[in-house]
């Protein structure tokens, strides 16, 4: 059974329709790809207690938001790590596990949301899970570039723009889950009815003959919930966020479906090529930097073009990172409270899902395009339209707070959406622009050492937008709480302003809550969360530009003899 797995006995015979690959990594990578849609999991994953809303005791934002760059990080140093082996062992087994290690890791990250366990979730969804999207997504790319020499580009494409569609499919499935395994908290009624104590940040009420915390839900957390409810005070601890149910399903549901995949898997024989395909003319060749010599793994390293092109890998990825990994938070904190009405908790999901579907085009699109005008020319309209873009979005999240709210959420949407496709067409393009680089040899090795600019933009991108987010949060919540009414402030919180860094660290205090009480007029902050995180990506885009421009083809004396 375990020579099964191993590249030798899974040589394709003659006649064999490489048409059979692509669907095989397709449906590994829509497994994997699912990594894409974790931030709907922020809100279930912040409100494991409260479930409604964020009780003291709950994990911050920012500490979930790093387990999705645990995963990131992990993704790039297990690809590192593998390329050589992939090349020795072959799809099929990496394939294996890789579904071993993402199923064990959704396992493992249910256990800890279970004991509240916050480092088992990063050791299972993070390490482990992101182990096994590290190995999922190489393993077929070496595979497919064999298969589909004459069209590089879209074969990389089609591979990976299953990993760019993963959230397509997740977002519906987990939206699903989610609700059919939550249950609201006990409701004790509105927050005129209940009388409330304040200790300690944390508010308190009378329940079951003793005094338990509480969550109220406002106007502007009703958006937030993952199934309608009344506005009021709800008992901490008495539901269920639904969130280690849908973990545990997940996990063996990915599973089985990546090992039937892995199964399917195929390698040409040696020296197959498609039929009737001769290798390209020299002129065409020199004209998109395609080499017809090959460069060694470890020999690769001694260039400056591995690390032009894993700079151009990083800042694109970081750039897009750092607005995925919050995307369903992004859409609420610019639109929610201008379009109460339209943008709400299914409006933000739908919005993620949406970025998967523009992902997986980009992905297929932009690979398949590079085959007609090199991937040089690709990467420098990525970097060029880029920079305007990501300037463009603190435009539209200031019209969110004039006038025409709709028309600046139409904008937001349309540009976000490019970069989107511009995001997920840097991934598909990069295998293809390392096989016109260095060969096609030992291109599965190189793209997997490549990928450790994955694991760095997976901390640099979160890291970037949850700090300067929450400098701003908080920048903005004291600015807010100074323009309250001081007696609006005690009746709403039961202590005074003095008290706002306790009741803010309680998570009682919030914009939402905040504007509730805010003078009439009062500008909405949470438009200008982001705007800082933007003008920093578009400065990384400007770099990765120039990085892409200067590259050169390899020396000769690289090259294997």
């Amino acid at each position: 059974m375990l020579e099964r797995l191993y590249k030798d006995h899974i040589v394709a015979p003659p006649g064999f329709s490489r048409w059979r690959v692509p669907p095989a990594s397709i449906a590994i990578h829509l497994c994997i790809g699912s990594v894409y849609a974790w931030s709907i999991f922020n809100a279930p994953l912040v409100r494991l207690d409260g479930v409604v809303a964020s009780s003291a005791d709950d994990w911050a934002l920012d500490s979930v938001v790093w387990v999705f760059s645990v995963a990131i990080v992990f993704l790039g140093m297990t690809a590192a790590v593998a390329g050589r082996w992939l090349e020795r062992v072959g799809p099929r087994m990496v394939g294996v596990v890789a579904a071993c290690c993402w199923g064990g890791g959704f396992a493992l990250g249910g256990l800890g949301i279970v004991t509240r366990q916050l480092w088992l979730l990063y050791l299972g969804y993070g390490v482990l899970g992101g182990a096994g999207l590290g190995l999922g997504y190489v393993s077929p790319v070496s595979t497919l570039i064999r298969w589909f020499p004459d069209r590089r580009g879209m074969a990389t494409g089609m591979a990976i723009m299953g990993f760019g569609g993963g959230a397509m499919v997740a977002v519906p499935l987990q939206q699903r889950l989610l609700a059919s395994f939550y249950r609201a908290p006990e409701y004790l009624g509105t927050i005129d009815s209940v009388r409330l104590f304040t200790e300690g940040g944390r508010r308190l009420a009378e329940f079951g003959g003793r005094m338990r915390e509480v969550v109220v839900v406002g106007p502007g957390d009703v958006a937030g919930l993952t199934l309608p409810g009344p506005e009021g005070v709800y008992v901490v601890g008495t539901g269920d966020a639904g969130i280690a149910g849908t973990f545990f399903v997940l996990g063996i549901a990915y599973a089985i479906i990546m090992l039937v995949a892995a199964f399917s898997y195929r390698v040409p024989a040696e020296g197959w090529t498609p039929r009737g395909w001769s290798p390209p003319a020299a002129a065409d060749s020199k004209r998109k930097m395609i080499t017809t010599h090959h460069v060694d793994i470890d020999e690769a390293l001694r260039t400056p073009q591995f690390y032009l092109i894993w700079l151009v890998l990083c800042f694109n990825v970081t750039a897009g990172l750092g607005v995925l990994g919050v995307a369903k938070t992004m859409m609420t904190d610019l639109f929610g409270r201008a379009l109460p009405e339209l943008v709400d908790g299914a409006f933000a999901a739908t919005y993620v899902l949406i970025i998967s579907v523009f992902n997986m085009v980009g992905r297929f699109g932009w690979a398949s395009l590079s085959d007609v005008i090199g991937r040089k020319r690709v990467y420098s309209i990525f970097f060029g339209l880029g920079i305007v873009l990501y300037l463009f979005v603190p435009v539209c999240a200031a019209g969110a707070g004039g006038g025409r709210p709709l028309l600046w959420l139409v904008a937001f949407y349309a540009t976000t959406m490019i970069i989107f496709t511009m995001y997920g067409g840097g991934f598909a393009t990069i295998p293809a622009y390392l096989a016109d680089i260095f060969g096609t040899k030992f291109v599965g090795g190189i793209h997997g050492r490549t990928l450790t600019a994955w694991s760095v933009a997976g901390v640099l991108g979160p890291f970037v937008l949850t700090t300067l987010r929450a400098r701003a949060e908080l920048a903005a919540i004291r600015n807010l709480a100074a323009t309250v009414d001081p007696g609006a402030f005690v009746a709403t919180f039961g202590v005074g302003v003095g008290e706002l860094d306790a009741l803010v660290a309680a998570k009682t205090v919030t914009l939402a809550k905040l504007m509730a009480i805010a003078p009439v007029g009062t500008l909405d902050p949470s438009i200008t969360l982001y705007n800082s995180t933007m003008y920093v990506m578009a400065g990384l885009l400007a770099v990765a530009l120039v990085a892409n421009l200067v590259l050169r083809p390899v020396d000769a004396k690289h090259h294997i003899a």
